[in-house]
C-alpha cells in the first residue's frame, strides 16, 4: 500500500486548505485512513479518521467544527478540509491507513504511512 499526501502550504490565520491522501495497493475496498500531525517540538497526534465502507468519522476535539474529512472511494482518495485555521494547526500532516473497519486515533494501529505535507498558519 502506498499513500501520497499533498496539499499543504502557507496560509493566514482564518484561512483554509484542503489536504489530499491518495492511496493505492489496497487488497480490498475496506480500509480506514487517518490524518495525523506533528507540530515542532511536539508528539504526533491524531486529527481525523474515516472508514471507507460506512463513512464512520473521528475528529480530535481540537479540530471539531473546523476540519472535515471526506473521501472519493472510486479514486481511493481521502480529503481533509481545514477551515478557520489557527497558528496551533501548524504542523506536518501525515496520512496513514490500515484495512480496518473502525476509526481510531491510535497511531500504532496503522500499517501504512505517507510522507508528510507541511501546513503553516501565519499570524
Amino acid at each position: 500500500v502506498q499513500l501520497q499526501a499533498f496539499g499543504g502550504g502557507l496560509v493566514q490565520v482564518g484561512g483554509s486548505l484542503r489536504l489530499s491522501c491518495a492511496a493505492s495497493g489496497f487488497t480490498s475496498d475496506e480500509y480506514a485512513i487517518g490524518w495525523f500531525r506533528q507540530a515542532p517540538g511536539k508528539e504526533r497526534e491524531g486529527v481525523s479518521c474515516m472508514t471507507s465502507r460506512d463513512g464512520m468519522t473521528y475528529y480530535a476535539d481540537s479540530v471539531k467544527g473546523r476540519f472535515t474529512i471526506s473521501s472519493d472511494n472510486a479514486k481511493k482518495t481521502v480529503y481533509l478540509q481545514m477551515n478557520s485555521l489557527k497558528p496551533e494547526d501548524t504542523a506536518v500532516y501525515y496520512c496513514a491507513a490500515d484495512q480496518s473497519l473502525s476509526v481510531s486515533a491510535e497511531q500504532g494501529r496503522y500499517d501504512y504511512w505517507g510522507q508528510g505535507t507541511l501546513v503553516t498558519v501565519s499570524s
